[in-house]
């Protein structure tokens, strides 16, 4: 006889996403605030990107007088761990297991938390080790460049790279919170600076025309650090991140549609190919401009609006990057047997089908389930074509 059970139920997740200036000052309260501390001792590992570390050399003297300070009844125990920033300390298992380890030893529960303070790629590394660390613990993120601060900070997914591939391994864990700080984007490199603002161009381009707009009229204030347009910039696409994480119907990402990774099926696959000396902003740059080329040859978008989209990345300051990729990546690495592999590993970290997001008109995508191989080589003509027109 054959028999079922129907299982079915819902969870409510529930996130907040702050923003403030000096989370450490003794006179700001939120952090301390986000924390709930009962009369029981509570447990915090604190883990820090070397690169933080170095530019921030008080960070740790000014969040143990700041723990102090706001709890000074000793029940809140507290350890740091500096591991490598960047790209590196998502591509071994050496700090996940350094973590778990702390976890363990340290008496870290469920109740506990790790507070993430740093890039996106350590972000995502110590997200995954709390995510599976007796099953999460409430991980407090603290994002620390412009890129973490407005995309991978404010989202539900951790990873690690795996088999040279971009975030093969990792879960779905909601933060406990998400708390960005515009202090530390004062110590970024100018390649660090502009490289988050690709992923704003990107959900901009999907989804709100005003928004490209501003950041057009903005590019110059942004290549040149201005602070206010900076805050407003991450502030926005954090918005319209999370708006679309909620209301989009699929948070987990179980279909195969993903929109958000506008430009991406050749960025995952440039950076590997690169050994991530390209950064994922830097990438996401390329692989937008990439698509929106595409849009425009197979008459999605116009020529003009194309151009648009190239001049904003071009007047925010990715004008060597992209110059050098149109003169040589296009034609002698973008389409090449392994970026074109690009498109059928990205249709496995998808699931099912491949589904592209291009560009109906700046501020709509549009998803299609093909790339047309002699497509992409008119790209690279057309590419061509520009860098000849550019010569003296």
């Amino acid at each position: 006889m054959n028999r079922s059970i129907h299982q079915e139920f819902n969870v409510s997740f529930e996130y907040k996403i702050l923003f403030t200036k000096d989370i450490f000052s003794l006179e700001n309260s939120l952090f301390a605030n986000t924390l709930q501390i009962d009369d029981s001792n509570v447990n915090v590992l604190i883990v820090i990107d070397q690169g933080v570390y170095n530019a921030h050399q008080k960070i740790k003297s000014k969040i143990k007088e700041y723990l102090k300070f706001n709890f000074p009844d000793n029940n809140l125990c507290y350890s740091f761990y500096i591991v490598e920033g960047g790209e590196a300390a998502k591509n071994e298992m050496k700090y996940i297991d350094a973590i778990l380890e702390r976890i363990n030893s340290e008496n870290i529960d469920r109740h506990s938390y790790i507070i993430a303070i740093g890039g996106g790629a350590v972000l995502d590394m110590a997200g995954f080790a709390a995510s599976i660390g007796h099953r999460g613990i409430r991980l407090i993120r603290v994002p620390t460049t412009v890129l973490s601060q407005n995309d991978s900070g404010v989202g539900v997914k951790t990873s690690i790279n795996y088999f040279n591939k971009k975030n093969f391994v990792g879960t779905f864990q909601t933060p406990y919170a998400v708390i960005n700080d515009s202090n530390f984007l004062s110590t970024l490199t100018d390649k660090d600076w502009r490289s988050g603002i690709s992923e704003a161009i990107k959900v901009a381009l999907i989804k709100d025309t005003v928004f490209f707009d501003w950041i057009e009229e903005n590019a110059q204030n942004l290549k040149n650090r201005d602070s206010q347009a900076m805050e407003y910039l991450i502030y926005r696409c954090a918005q319209l991140h999370a708006e679309h994480i909620s209301s989009y119907g699929d948070p987990f990402e179980q279909d195969s549609s993903r929109p958000l990774d506008f430009g991406h099926w050749s960025a995952h696959k440039l950076e590997s190919m690169s050994n991530y000396q390209i950064t994922h902003g830097e990438a996401v740059a390329y692989g937008i401009i990439l698509d929106s080329c595409y849009s425009f040859i197979v008459n999605l978008i116009s020529e003009k609006d194309f151009h648009r989209i190239l001049d904003c990345f071009l007047k925010i300051g990715f004008e060597s990057g992209i110059d050098n990729f149109i003169e040589k990546g296009f034609n002698e690495l973008s389409f090449n047997k392994q970026i074109i592999k690009g498109l059928e590993e990205f249709r496995e970290h998808l699931g099912g089908k491949l589904t592209i997001m291009l560009l109906e008109e700046i501020g709509k995508g549009i998803e299609v389930n093909e790339i047309d191989i002699d497509t992409l080589n008119k790209v690279a003509a057309y590419f061509s074509k520009i860098h000849q027109e550019q010569l003296p």
